[in-house]
């Protein structure tokens, strides 16, 4: 083994060079890999559980996200926290700043996770961003009465964390799955995220208890589902450790004997089976072609690459807005996070219990338990939906999720505008409002949750993957501010109109997803270039073909594809 990868080096330093010219038309894909993989997709999941495990206790970071999400809309109703801060609690201006701060980390955290992730590997990054939502989570709990300043600080640092473990999660998830299961590897980020929010609305209508709902109520009521957010953190930051890197990142160090081995431990087989060398061949192809693409366009920038790593990371950032290609790929997964969250999704998770009270639900009791409600329908509706991603596709979840959604806000645009003045003597009307809320949030977990974080983290080739992928992160973190910021002003100025306003958005984003998105189902990472038609020209598929060449891809796909082919016959 160790003379097999001493001349696939030797061939890549020289292969070019001394090799035959190699056409564009040579360049292949592993079709008979995907194919003779997706066969037995679901029994190679049972055989081999720890690529589950590991994923979901990757997606930890989801966690956190969600479950700091749902947990401020708790608190704004509980008694004791009301009379601690009512600066914060009396002004839609203050609800917003605190909402939204949590969002300003995170556009800090997930534009950072691109370039941590190259310089320091995915789960070395993961490990910073434990520590930063375990500082936020305990400061948050040292606020006291009248001073509002730790709750500001610990939902920043939190944020931070957060949108660290955002841009750099469901990249880890995409990057360690096979590409016939990647939609549901990835989707255990986004089941984390509602597990968290279904998690953080019941302990947070539980913990309302405590000392009682009145003005006996302890302030522990507030400040427990703060101490348990830090829980799953410290779990993660010792686990971590002992954690594979990704397999992509180790070729893209150099570590190839290392990343062949992770690959064949992922994936349950023996460092030599044809399916493990062959996914290997094609990322360090992938690899080879992307270099050489970077320091053709860039040489000066290349040679400063030499001198530091930093430095090309940063011109990575450059790369990514240099070629029609690359700005592309760039630009489907900020309008993926940007339509996702105009949805109007996280101005009902960030502010359920408010929104539920403005229903005439005037007790804080029965607004945490519709809200609490919302938690199990999220998760509900996202567990089928990780079993049917890399059946049904992205785009008919996408589109079906966007009707459903579509016409609950619609509906319940026209319920509040009629009887918003006389609730009490509407109760029937108060709940289908409810349930509305509900059906919509459900949409949302089987359609625009799970599926927009499993395209932001596979729409891009591997040289600039992490990069995009903290650009398509800081999207949803930007579009999350905005909203977190604006919805409580909105729904004080605007009342039923803000419905209207996400449904109008809907509505639009539901015809970008028709005509303009492609469908990336059963695509390795390594095609994506097919699914975006890039690289049409002859000179960059000639390239690519020649790094194909070059480590030995062609000339085993070809000559595994002969041996599956005289099998067949």
């Amino acid at each position: 083994m160790a003379e097999s990868t001493e001349h696939e080096k030797s061939t890549v330093e020289h292969g070019s060079a001394a090799a035959a010219p190699v056409h564009a038309d040579e360049v292949v894909t592993a079709d008979w890999r995907v194919e003779a993989a997706v066969k037995d997709r679901w029994h190679s999941i049972k055989a081999n559980p720890k690529i589950l495990f590991i994923a979901l206790f990757a997606s930890f970071g989801g966690f956190e996200y969600g479950y700091q999400q749902g947990i401020l809309s708790q608190s704004l109703v509980m008694t004791r926290f009301t009379g601690n801060f009512p600066s914060v609690v009396e002004s839609s201006t203050a609800q917003g700043w605190l909402t939204s701060v949590l969002q300003l980390g995170g556009i800090i955290g997930s534009l950072s996770a691109g370039l941590l992730g190259e310089m320091f590997s995915r789960k070395y990054t993961m490990f910073s961003a434990c520590c930063w939502v375990i500082l936020g989570s305990y400061l948050y709990v040292g606020a006291t009465a009248g001073n509002p300043a730790l709750l500001y600080a610990g939902r920043f640092f939190t944020g931070l964390g957060v949108g660290t473990f955002s841009g750099v999660g469901p990249l880890y998830n995409a990057e360690i799955s096979a590409p016939e299961t990647r939609g549901f590897i990835v989707s255990f980020y986004q089941l984390a995220t509602i597990l968290g929010i279904f998690l953080s609305f019941w302990i947070g209508y539980g913990s309302n208890y405590i000392g009682g709902i009145g003005e006996t109520q302890s302030d522990l009521a507030w400040r427990l589902p703060s101490i348990i957010q830090g829980i799953p953190s410290v779990l993660l930051a010792i686990g971590i450790w002992w954690m594979p890197f990704s397999p992509r990142w180790l070729v893209k160090v150099g570590r190839h004997e290392e990343a062949k081995e992770t690959l064949a431990w992922l994936r349950k087989r023996e460092i030599n089976d044809p399916l493990v060398h062959a996914e290997f061949l094609e990322i360090q192809a992938e690899a080879l072609f992307e270099d050489r693409v970077f320091r053709k366009s860039f040489p000066k920038l290349a040679s400063k690459e030499q001198q530091s790593i930093f430095m090309r990371e940063i011109s990575g950032y450059v790369h990514l807005f240099r070629t029609w290609d690359n700005f592309k790929r760039v630009s489907t997964a900020w309008l993926v996070m940007f339509w996702q969250q105009w949805s109007g999704i996280d101005a009902i998770i960030y502010y359920a219990s408010n929104v539920f009270q403005s229903y005439g639900f005037s007790e804080g009791t029965i607004a945490l338990l519709a809200t609490g409600v919302t938690g199990s329908v999220f998760l509900v509706s996202t567990l089928p939906a990780m079993f049917l991603i890399d059946r049904l596709g992205r785009k008919p979840m996408l589109l079906s999720g966007s009707v459903v959604m579509f016409l609950c806000m619609v509906t319940v645009g026209i319920i509040v505008a009629k009887f918003r003045h006389d609730w009490p003597n509407h109760t029937d009307a108060g709940w289908a409002a409810v349930v509305l809320i509900w059906i919509y949030i459900g949409a949302f977990g089987f359609g625009w949750g799970p599926a927009s974080w499993v395209l932001v983290s596979e729409v891009f080739p591997l040289s600039i993957r992490a990069r995009g992928a903290s650009i398509g992160a800081s999207s949803n973190w930007i579009n999350n501010f905005a909203i977190a910021f604006m919805v409580p002003p909105m729904f004080e100025a605007w009342a039923w109109g803000t419905y209207i306003f996400f449904a109008a958005f809907l509505f639009v984003g539901f015809f970008w997803v028709w005509f303009i998105l492609p469908e990336t189902k059963n695509a390795t990472l390594e095609e994506m270039d097919r699914v975006f038609k890039s690289h049409t020209g002859a000179e960059d598929a000639r390239m690519l073909a020649e790094a194909q060449r070059d480590v030995g891809l062609l000339d085993f796909m070809r000559s595994e594809g002969e041996i599956r082919k005289n099998q067949k016959v």
